[in-house]
């Protein structure tokens, strides 16, 4: 579906509309097709065959045309909302977990803490990366699968259902792990403070996710997301990043 390195063709088989997606080699097409598998449609694009060595799937078929993303804001952050609660099913012990992706956080922000000139943050702000980090790293977390990767532009138009996922990236723990992904993804449109507190609080309310626990993972994956920009030469992105690591602690 939606990636800048896969080619989707639409296919009929025996008369029936599919897409078919083909992927390079490299991509981690066998850990997108366990995903898929994983949640079989609930809230995701069907997959119904698959040759992961080639890299290809055949798909349900969606509208490549329409994603979230086009949608007014706090409506779209309520689908999001909405799918986050709907993917959060039961999931089996092995897959990686939010609680080991905080670990590893901890250790990056106490790195970071330990070389000032390099902070992309103020002391203050840090302070409370390691403090949120140390939370989610030390506290229990639910068998419950999450997708790693949600955001508008992963998010199509169908007609099984409204809105689905696509590209979704499994992992288990807490089901709003990415939604400081949701906020700096669509910031500008929030020009006000209290407008991303409205779309956070929307969040929060639809998702039924805890207040403290989503704040701590605005935080925590705009500290990362605002660590690797600046290592990459992104611009606009780490601007917003700081936005909300300000706002939120």
């Amino acid at each position: 579906m939606h990636g800048s390195n896969a080619l989707v063709v639409p296919v009929l088989r025996e008369r029936e509309a599919f897409a078919l997606r083909l992927t390079p080699p490299g991509d981690d097409v066998a850990a997108e097709a366990h995903a898929l598998r994983f949640w079989d449609g609930r809230g995701t694009v069907r997959l119904f065959d698959g040759d992961e060595e080639r890299g290809a799937m055949v798909l349900e078929r969606l509208d490549g045309s329409r994603t979230l993303g086009a949608e007014p804001i706090l409506p779209a952050i309520e689908v999001l909302a909405e799918l986050t609660r709907m993917l959060a099913i039961p999931a089996t012990s092995d897959i990686r977990s939010t609680k080991d992706i905080a670990a590893e956080l901890l250790i990056a922000a106490t790195s970071t803490a330990a070389d000032t000139e390099a902070c992309p943050v103020s002391d203050r702000e840090l302070r409370r990366v390691i403090e949120f980090a140390a939370q989610r790293a030390g506290a229990p977390i639910a068998d419950t699968a999450v997708d790693g990767d949600l955001h508008f532009e992963q998010v199509l138009a169908g007609s099984r259902m409204p809105w689905i996922v696509v590209d979704p990236v499994l992992l288990r723990g807490d089901p709003e792990y990415d939604l400081g992904r949701v906020l700096w993804s669509r910031l500008d449109e929030l020009p006000g403070d209290d407008d991303v507190i409205r779309a956070f609080d929307r969040f929060v309310r639809v998702a039924q996710v805890p207040t403290e626990r989503a704040r701590a993972w605005v935080v925590l994956r705009s500290f990362s997301y605002l660590t690797w920009g600046i290592e990459n030469g992104l611009t606009e992105d780490p601007v917003r990043c700081r936005r909300l690591i300000s706002l939120f602690c």
